[in-house]
Protein backbone atom coordinates (compact mmCIF):
# COMPACT_ATOMS: atom_id res chain seq x y z
CA UNK A 1 0.00 0.00 0.00
CA UNK A 2 1.01 3.49 -0.97
CA UNK A 3 0.34 6.41 1.04
CA UNK A 4 0.41 9.77 -0.57
CA UNK A 5 -0.20 12.92 2.13
CA UNK A 6 -1.84 16.19 0.72
CA UNK A 7 1.89 17.77 0.87
CA UNK A 8 3.81 14.98 -0.96
CA UNK A 9 0.69 15.74 -4.18
CA UNK A 10 0.93 19.32 -3.98
CA UNK A 11 4.81 19.27 -4.62
CA UNK A 12 4.10 16.96 -7.21
CA UNK A 13 1.75 18.59 -8.58
CA UNK A 14 3.61 22.21 -8.22
CA UNK A 15 6.82 20.25 -9.67
CA UNK A 16 4.97 18.43 -12.44
CA UNK A 17 3.37 22.53 -13.74
CA UNK A 18 6.73 24.04 -13.30
CA UNK A 19 8.45 21.32 -16.00
CA UNK A 20 5.48 21.76 -18.11
CA UNK A 21 5.39 25.56 -17.78
CA UNK A 22 9.26 25.66 -18.39
CA UNK A 23 9.34 23.14 -21.23
CA UNK A 24 6.54 25.44 -23.07
CA UNK A 25 8.98 27.94 -22.71
CA UNK A 26 11.47 26.72 -24.10
CA UNK A 27 9.22 25.51 -27.00
CA UNK A 28 7.66 29.05 -27.28
CA UNK A 29 10.41 30.35 -26.48
CA UNK A 30 9.10 32.85 -24.98
CA UNK A 31 7.50 33.44 -20.88
CA UNK A 32 5.38 36.40 -20.28
CA UNK A 33 4.48 37.00 -15.99
CA UNK A 34 1.30 38.31 -17.30
CA UNK A 35 0.34 35.29 -18.70
CA UNK A 36 2.05 32.74 -15.64
CA UNK A 37 0.22 34.63 -13.39
CA UNK A 38 -3.08 33.77 -15.05
CA UNK A 39 -1.69 29.96 -15.28
CA UNK A 40 -1.48 30.09 -11.08
CA UNK A 41 -5.31 30.55 -10.70
CA UNK A 42 -5.65 27.32 -12.54
CA UNK A 43 -2.43 26.04 -10.45
CA UNK A 44 -4.85 26.89 -7.69
CA UNK A 45 -8.12 25.23 -8.88
CA UNK A 46 -5.74 22.08 -9.16
CA UNK A 47 -4.35 21.91 -5.97
CA UNK A 48 -7.79 23.22 -3.92
CA UNK A 49 -9.92 20.87 -5.87
CA UNK A 50 -7.51 18.01 -5.17
CA UNK A 51 -7.29 18.58 -1.67
CA UNK A 52 -10.95 18.58 -0.95
CA UNK A 53 -11.66 15.15 -3.62
CA UNK A 54 -8.71 12.94 -2.60
CA UNK A 55 -8.31 13.54 1.11
CA UNK A 56 -10.80 13.02 4.06
CA UNK A 57 -12.36 16.02 5.73
CA UNK A 58 -11.22 15.03 9.13
CA UNK A 59 -8.03 15.62 10.35
CA UNK A 60 -5.91 12.35 11.82
CA UNK A 61 -3.96 13.71 15.03
CA UNK A 62 -4.53 17.49 13.85
CA UNK A 63 -3.29 16.31 10.08
CA UNK A 64 -5.23 15.98 6.69
CA UNK A 65 -5.54 12.14 6.03
CA UNK A 66 -3.96 10.41 3.56
CA UNK A 67 -4.87 9.33 0.23
CA UNK A 68 -4.34 5.15 0.07
CA UNK A 69 -3.50 3.40 -3.26
CA UNK A 70 -4.04 -0.58 -2.51
CA UNK A 71 -3.89 -2.65 -5.67
CA UNK A 72 -4.78 -5.67 -3.40
CA UNK A 73 -8.08 -3.91 -2.57
CA UNK A 74 -9.63 -3.89 -6.46
CA UNK A 75 -12.24 -3.96 -7.34
CA UNK A 76 -12.81 -0.01 -6.94
CA UNK A 77 -15.66 1.46 -5.52
CA UNK A 78 -18.27 3.20 -8.12
CA UNK A 79 -21.48 4.29 -8.35
CA UNK A 80 -23.19 4.71 -11.82
CA UNK A 81 -26.31 4.95 -11.49
CA UNK A 82 -27.29 9.17 -11.12
CA UNK A 83 -28.68 10.35 -8.17
CA UNK A 84 -29.24 7.09 -5.97
CA UNK A 85 -27.34 7.86 -3.25
CA UNK A 86 -29.91 11.06 -2.76
CA UNK A 87 -32.47 8.04 -2.10
CA UNK A 88 -30.69 7.04 0.77
CA UNK A 89 -30.04 9.52 3.45
CA UNK A 90 -26.39 9.66 4.46
CA UNK A 91 -25.10 12.30 6.67
CA UNK A 92 -23.35 14.88 4.99
CA UNK A 93 -25.59 14.45 1.27
CA UNK A 94 -26.62 18.30 1.39
CA UNK A 95 -22.73 19.26 2.01
CA UNK A 96 -21.76 16.79 -0.80
CA UNK A 97 -24.32 18.04 -3.45
CA UNK A 98 -23.18 21.62 -2.12
CA UNK A 99 -19.51 21.07 -2.07
CA UNK A 100 -19.27 19.42 -5.38
CA UNK A 101 -21.40 22.29 -7.08
CA UNK A 102 -19.04 24.84 -5.60
CA UNK A 103 -15.95 23.35 -6.06
CA UNK A 104 -16.14 23.67 -10.01
CA UNK A 105 -17.83 27.59 -10.11
CA UNK A 106 -14.13 28.67 -9.84
CA UNK A 107 -13.44 26.47 -12.65
CA UNK A 108 -16.14 28.00 -15.17
CA UNK A 109 -14.37 31.48 -14.57
CA UNK A 110 -10.97 30.94 -14.26
CA UNK A 111 -10.53 28.03 -16.98
CA UNK A 112 -11.99 30.85 -20.12
CA UNK A 113 -9.57 33.89 -18.48
CA UNK A 114 -6.53 31.71 -18.71
CA UNK A 115 -7.40 29.37 -22.33
CA UNK A 116 -8.18 31.38 -25.63
CA UNK A 117 -9.68 28.38 -26.76
CA UNK A 118 -12.50 28.16 -24.57
CA UNK A 119 -14.26 31.27 -26.38
CA UNK A 120 -17.70 29.64 -25.16
CA UNK A 121 -19.87 28.73 -22.37
CA UNK A 122 -20.40 25.74 -24.48
CA UNK A 123 -16.73 25.11 -24.48
CA UNK A 124 -15.85 25.85 -20.68
CA UNK A 125 -18.70 23.45 -19.69
CA UNK A 126 -17.65 20.83 -22.15
CA UNK A 127 -13.81 21.29 -20.71
CA UNK A 128 -15.37 21.25 -16.83
CA UNK A 129 -16.59 18.23 -17.60
CA UNK A 130 -13.89 16.38 -18.88
CA UNK A 131 -11.68 17.49 -15.82
CA UNK A 132 -14.37 16.18 -13.41
CA UNK A 133 -14.32 12.93 -15.60
CA UNK A 134 -10.45 12.66 -15.06
CA UNK A 135 -10.74 13.14 -11.51
CA UNK A 136 -13.54 10.42 -10.64
CA UNK A 137 -11.02 7.84 -13.02
CA UNK A 138 -8.51 8.74 -10.92
CA UNK A 139 -10.58 7.89 -7.62
CA UNK A 140 -11.04 4.37 -8.96
CA UNK A 141 -7.30 4.05 -8.11
CA UNK A 142 -7.59 4.61 -4.07
CA UNK A 143 -9.88 2.45 -2.00
CA UNK A 144 -11.02 4.74 0.43
CA UNK A 145 -12.31 6.82 -2.77
CA UNK A 146 -15.99 6.45 -4.80
CA UNK A 147 -16.24 7.33 -8.03
CA UNK A 148 -19.70 7.95 -8.72
CA UNK A 149 -21.41 9.55 -11.42
CA UNK A 150 -22.97 12.36 -9.70
CA UNK A 151 -20.39 13.84 -8.21
CA UNK A 152 -19.65 14.43 -12.13
CA UNK A 153 -23.27 16.28 -12.98
CA UNK A 154 -22.49 18.11 -10.04
CA UNK A 155 -19.21 19.42 -10.86
CA UNK A 156 -20.55 20.16 -14.15
CA UNK A 157 -23.49 22.05 -12.40
CA UNK A 158 -20.76 24.18 -10.89
CA UNK A 159 -18.93 24.74 -14.30
CA UNK A 160 -22.21 25.77 -16.12
CA UNK A 161 -22.88 28.23 -13.14
CA UNK A 162 -19.24 29.60 -13.43
CA UNK A 163 -19.37 30.05 -17.33
CA UNK A 164 -22.13 32.08 -17.36
CA UNK A 165 -20.78 34.31 -15.23
CA UNK A 166 -17.72 35.15 -16.53
CA UNK A 167 -18.87 35.52 -20.01
CA UNK A 168 -21.36 37.71 -18.62
CA UNK A 169 -18.61 40.05 -17.28
CA UNK A 170 -17.09 39.94 -20.80
CA UNK A 171 -20.26 40.68 -22.67
CA UNK A 172 -20.88 43.51 -20.60
CA UNK A 173 -17.59 44.96 -20.80
CA UNK A 174 -16.99 44.62 -16.98
CA UNK A 175 -13.84 43.01 -18.09
CA UNK A 176 -12.33 46.19 -18.88
CA UNK A 177 -12.85 47.13 -14.94
CA UNK A 178 -11.67 43.86 -13.88
CA UNK A 179 -8.91 43.11 -15.51
CA UNK A 180 -7.75 46.97 -16.41
CA UNK A 181 -6.30 47.37 -19.88
CA UNK A 182 -5.83 50.52 -22.07
CA UNK A 183 -6.87 48.14 -25.18
CA UNK A 184 -10.67 48.19 -25.32
CA UNK A 185 -11.01 44.94 -27.52
CA UNK A 186 -9.67 43.24 -24.50
CA UNK A 187 -10.77 39.95 -23.68
CA UNK A 188 -9.28 38.20 -20.98
CA UNK A 189 -7.36 35.34 -21.84
CA UNK A 190 -7.15 36.29 -25.64
CA UNK A 191 -4.03 38.18 -25.72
Amino acid sequence: MLEITFTQLTVLIILAWISFRTAHAFHKKSLTITREAQLLLVLTCIIVIARIVFFPWHHIDGRIGTMKLDLSQLPPQYNLIPIKKLFIHYKGWQMNIIGNITMFIPVGIIWPVCFKKLDTPAKTILAGAGYSLCIELCQLLFYERLTDIDDLILNTIGVTIGAPIYFYIVKRNFGKIFFKSKNTDFVPGRQ
